[in-house]
């Protein structure tokens, strides 16, 4: 079959992609970025973004020759850049509406077992209105929901609590730790899929791949670090309240741990295991045996280890321009008189150049603490270190031998820039 896989650049679609293949279908890839679809083979891709394709106009050209749709594309929190309502809601039911019109014998929606309304977040309910659509439309749909889902590699939530369960001598436990999961496989949810799309089994019917056992989260820490070889969890409880105030600096600065993945952890994420067995066929592998399957490799332990480094890094390097900045400005006009005198030319010349890069660095500073295009930053970043140091040497080469280090210490800062530049390249 000719299926159009959306999301296949994420963690789900990425295994779901291979898997279909290696049953000889022929897999379009719906992503972002073609150019950095992942695969050795080149696999082919068309160029979509659910933020703006939200209208069946938008979709037919895509859907010629196609005969089966999946989609796994998702957010979990919305941002500037991802609008969580387009992503979900309008982008899929845009396209299962072009599905309609094009006559594509399947669709399989990816969703999640706790995508109903009871769960309070804008990502529950904007599955669940993908969700809902397509279970009214006269398409033969299969709606997938899977609980946690786990694999060899990790992303999101499963990255998130790889990282806490690696921590050095203790592991915080938010709350009493006794939030439930049914973990799952990936490879059992790529067999409900290609189950969905190659027979007519699943046809209307709504499935929850999860595991055969409910695990809490204390169990799911215990045992990741287990599986890491890093010996037994030591857990300190963390208050909710605590939890909560650390996920609201989340949204902020980015990343897995936000208000929405804490109020999804405290919903739950368990369905029943025997309705799944009976309505796929399909057992699934229990949580520590899909893990002893797969044993942990080094590049494990340290994604795991430097997982945290990451925002610490980013929190250094933002704080240090946006200093830099501030105490320039405090200093601005002392410091230009200072730097006339030794350089023999007009304070204002020096006095436009100090506030100019004060500017600067205090912008650099935002953009870093923001996020924003990480690779372009780093790349400014050491361009602006590097012109700061040559200008310095040149003009004052005596800051090289100053007791404090002030030129010094960028030989420290230009490999915290890379190795920032590095980690925050997700995909």
């Amino acid at each position: 079959m000719r299926i159009l896989l959306l999301g296949a650049n994420g963690f789900i679609g990425g295994y779901l992609m291979a898997n279909l293949r290696s049953r000889g279908h022929e897999v379009i890839a719906a992503v972002r970025d073609p150019e950095r679809l992942a695969g050795a083979a080149k696999p082919a891709a068309i160029r979509v973004d659910l933020n703006n394709d939200v209208t069946p106009e938008a979709w037919m050209p895509r859907l010629a020759g196609i005969d089966a749709v999946v989609n796994c594309a998702g957010v979990l929190q919305g941002t500037q850049r991802d609008r969580i309502e387009a992503i979900h809601a309008a982008g899929p039911i845009a396209l299962f509406q072009a599905c309609e019109r094009a006559g594509v014998k399947r669709v399989v929606q990816i969703s999640a077992v706790s995508a109903v309304r009871e769960a309070g977040t804008a990502y529950a309910t904007s599955k669940l209105e993908a969700d809902e659509w397509l279970r009214s439309s006269k398409l033969s749909w299969t709606i997938v929901r899977p609980s946690l889902v786990y694999a060899a590699g990790a992303y999101g939530g499963t990255a998130l609590f790889r990282a806490i369960a690696a921590l050095p001598f203790a592991v915080p436990l938010p709350g009493d730790g006794e939030q439930p999961f049914q973990p799952v496989h990936v490879d059992d949810v790529c067999a409900v899929v290609a189950k969905a799309v190659e027979t007519d089994a699943l046809l209307g019917k709504t499935v929850d791949p999860v595991g055969p056992g409910v695990v809490t989260l204390r169990e799911v820490l215990a045992d990741l670090r287990r599986w890491m070889g890093l010996g037994e969890a030591r857990f300190v409880k963390v208050p909710m309240a605590l939890v909560r105030f650390g996920a609201r600096l989340g949204d902020w600065f980015g990343g897995p741990a936000n208000t929405t993945a804490i109020r999804q952890l405290e919903f739950g994420n368990v369905s029943d295991s025997a309705a799944f067995r009976a309505a796929s066929g399909i057992e699934a592998r229990g949580w520590r045996e899909g893990l002893d399957a797969q044993p942990a490799q080094w590049q494990d332990r340290w994604h795991a280890r430097l997982y945290f480094v990451r925002p610490l890094l980013r929190v250094a390097l933002g704080v240090l321009w946006l200093a830099s900045a501030v105490i320039g400005s405090l200093a601005l006009e002392s410091a230009a008189q200072l730097m006339a005198v030794q350089l023999r030319i007009s304070a204002s010349i020096t006095f436009g150049t100090l506030a100019a890069a004060c500017v600067v660095d205090f912008v650099i500073g935002l953009l870093v603490l923001t996020r924003w295009r990480p690779g372009l930053m780093g790349v400014v970043q050491v361009a602006m270190v590097l012109g700061y140091t040559a200008a310095i040497s040149v003009l004052m080469p005596a800051t090289w031998v100053d007791p404090f280090g002030a030129v010094l210490k960028n030989i420290v800062i230009l490999p915290a820039i890379l190795a920032l530049a590095a980690l925050e390249q997700d995909r």
